[in-house]
């Protein structure tokens, strides 16, 4: 059944999925033209054809569906081989995408498979830059996020999105799905698509919303949490680099730290945090500010753990195992599995050596 235009309309407008290479003025000025189609100007503007040559939906439908023997059985002619990669306005949405990016939305795994070994390119975006992968980990369909990262999918998704596979990961809580991108070598840094920006930018107020470790945070996904720094997340993360006073003056989070303590998390978040290389002195605070902190407690007990960070220095032997990790940065941490050492140090290293977090 199709969607209703204004809803599509709805999406395109909304200034996360507007498409990246499209100006605000351009969309409303195309679709407040009199007399336009919805359909007719979303083909013209994002498919790879005229109208005209693309009325055979039968690809793209059977990839809605599922139907992995229709898919056999078109893909022996030349016509539909030659249109595997064709962004056509998908007659089930009027989303103008490719039969991989459909099959990847609906799960159909033996599709997404079949697709791709027979050519069909895995890092296409569609018209709001999403790439196959990245609606497949949206949707949560860990079999397909697993043939497509197997086939060579950019485990980071498109720079043409505002988000990244591994970041909606970890603001839904998917700890599998988090464990394919981190051994496909996603960032478990930060949301790079935004991109470095100037210091005085619009962004530097509100840049700590874009890492990972700070979302799985925010919605209290602390097996995330944990997953992200052992894959060698930065426990100090911070987009604008030196503390913004403005922004502290407004109440917001400086630091990983800081933001943990703000969102109320339990006291593993903040051990985690600590055991990791956290600096407590970054904490701008040493006692919460009813005012600052808005509607959420502190958890004492984290609160408690914080405030004796701050008052004696860590182990030397948690020292040395941060800073031998920041040496081997964080792309080589996986490898410390294979380094001929005894398996007590190994655990050491990757933070295995205490008891699991429930």
């Amino acid at each position: 059944m199709s969607v209703p235009g204004a809803v599509v309309l709805s999406e395109l407008l909304t200034s996360d999925m507007v498409p990246a290479d499209t100006h605000s003025s351009c969309v409303h000025g195309s679709i407040l033209s009199s007399g336009r189609n919805l359909k007719e100007w979303l083909q013209e503007q994002f498919c790879d054809k005229p109208l005209e040559q693309c009325e055979d939906m039968r690809l793209h439908n059977a990839a809605y569906v599922g139907d992995l023997d229709t898919i056999k059985s078109l893909l022996q002619e030349d016509s539909f081989k030659q249109r595997i990669n064709e962004k056509s306005v998908w007659c089930c949405g009027w989303l103008p995408c490719t039969p991989l990016r459909i099959a990847a939305t609906a799960g159909h795994g033996n599709c997404v498979d079949y697709l791709i070994n027979h050519g069909a390119e895995v890092d296409l975006v569609d018209v709001k830059g999403q790439t196959a992968l990245y609606v497949a980990v949206v949707n949560g369909h860990l079999d397909c996020v697993r043939i497509l990262l197997e086939a060579g999918a950019d485990p980071n998704g498109s720079r043409h999105h505002r988000s990244t596979p591994l970041y909606h990961a970890a603001r839904v809580g998917r700890v599998d799905i988090l464990q394919e991108l981190i051994r496909f070598k996603a960032d478990v840094d930060v949301d790079h698509q935004l991109g470095p920006r100037p210091l005085f930018s619009a962004r530097t107020l509100s840049t700590l919303v874009v890492c990972p470790l700070y979302i799985s945070a925010a919605y209290h996904h602390l097996h995330c949490f944990r997953l992200l720094l052992e894959a060698g997340a930065n426990p100090d993360y911070n987009y604008t680099g030196p503390v913004s006073r403005e922004a502290l003056n407004r109440g917001l989070a400086s630091c990983l730290l800081d933001a943990v303590l703000r969102h109320g998390c339990e006291p593993a978040f903040v051990r985690l945090l600590l055991e990791h290389g956290a600096d407590p002195l970054l904490v701008p605070w040493e006692e919460p500010d009813p005012d600052a902190m808005g509607r959420v407690r502190v958890n004492p007990e984290a609160l408690n753990i914080y405030q004796e960070a701050r008052k004696r220095p860590n182990r030397l032997t948690d020292l040395c195992r941060v800073a031998i990790r920041q040496v081997m940065g964080k792309h080589r941490l996986r490898h410390i599995s294979s380094l001929p050492l005894p398996d007590s140090i190994k655990n050491f290293l990757l933070h295995r050596d205490f008891c699991s977090l429930s």
